[in-house]
């Protein structure tokens, strides 16, 4: 376990420096197409900058306002706080997550947070209203485990800078179309520009089909890991595999799920009718009759 935190950190460190040079390189083609000059450079560094050390420190505020969740109470859901308490010590975690509700019929949750100390785990109403105490504490379970691997602050953080770049490309990819790019007939124009040119386009070009495959891939690859791990919290396979049909089978939508978190939740917010066997490239969980097969494997 203490190899897979440490792995887990260095990837997120590797995967924030990757989208630094990502987004640095996306925001100076934008600024040099705008004719900015040699500012272009300065701003880009700038831009980057700020929007990884905001997405590292506030991915967690950005993802529950994006799903409008409300702090957890005693009076209204004591039986999850409760859960989630008797699972601190099985968990080994020192500091107990906050809690928060969404209100919707759905049955899901997810965990946020830059890492243990600021970590969240979010449920529906619907989860609340449909699954029973060992259900519940299966998930809660599960969650805690995205807790403790570290799982969070990768997903989190990765979620948001994807949808930065994605939302940098929508805006300004149409600039090819309306103005092109700067052009410059000097002969001493800066090579290192013309290459950084090239390399900020084919950033602003593939970086949202990149950064969506990573997120997809680190996503899949985790919840395996989080739901055996969940399993050495609780000694009760059962729980989670009945939680996770119920999950796999309500088909109620989550309203305030978007493309750009969908990763972070226990099973896919978006439903489908038709129902998979096996998880595809662009699928964001395994299968869950492979989640729960790998369970029963366990028992």
């Amino acid at each position: 376990m203490f190899e897979m935190s440490k792995k887990n950190k260095m990837q997120s460190a590797f995967i924030i420096g990757l989208f630094m040079l990502i987004i640095t390189l996306i925001v100076y083609y934008i600024c040099y197409a705008l004719n900015l000059g040699t500012m272009s450079i300065i701003i880009a560094l700038v831009f980057s900058i700020v929007t990884s050390w905001s997405s590292y420190y506030y991915s967690d505020k950005i993802v529950l306002a994006l799903n409008k969740a409300r702090p957890a109470t005693k009076e209204e859901d004591l039986k999850i706080v409760n859960i989630l308490d008797s699972l601190m010590v099985p968990s080994g975690l020192t500091s107990k997550p906050r809690l928060y509700v969404v209100e919707d019929p759905q049955p899901n949750a997810f965990a946020t947070g830059r890492n243990p100390e600021n970590a969240i785990i979010c449920v529906t109403t619907g989860l609340l209203e449909k699954l029973d105490y060992y259900e519940l504490e299966g998930v809660i379970a599960h969650e805690l485990s995205h807790i403790k691997n570290y799982d969070i602050r990768l997903s989190c953080v990765v979620s948001v800078m994807v949808g930065f770049i994605v939302m940098l490309s929508d805006m300004f990819s149409r600039m090819l179309f309306w103005g092109g790019t700067r052009h410059n007939n000097k002969d001493n124009e800066n090579n290192g520009n013309a290459i950084l040119m090239v390399l900020g386009l084919i950033c602003l070009i593939l970086a949202p089909i990149f950064g969506t495959l990573m997120k997809l891939a680190l996503s899949r690859k985790r919840e395996f890991l989080a739901d055996s791990t969940a399993v050495e919290f609780t000694r009760n396979p059962d729980g989670l595999i009945s939680a996770l049909q119920k999950l796999e089978n309500d088909q109620n939508e989550l309203k305030t799920a978007n493309k750009a978190t969908e990763n972070m939740y226990i099973v896919n917010p978006f439903k489908s009718n038709k129902k998979k066997k096996s998880s595809s490239v662009w699928s964001t969980h395994p299968s869950t009759e492979d989640r729960i097969e790998a369970l029963r494997n366990i028992k």
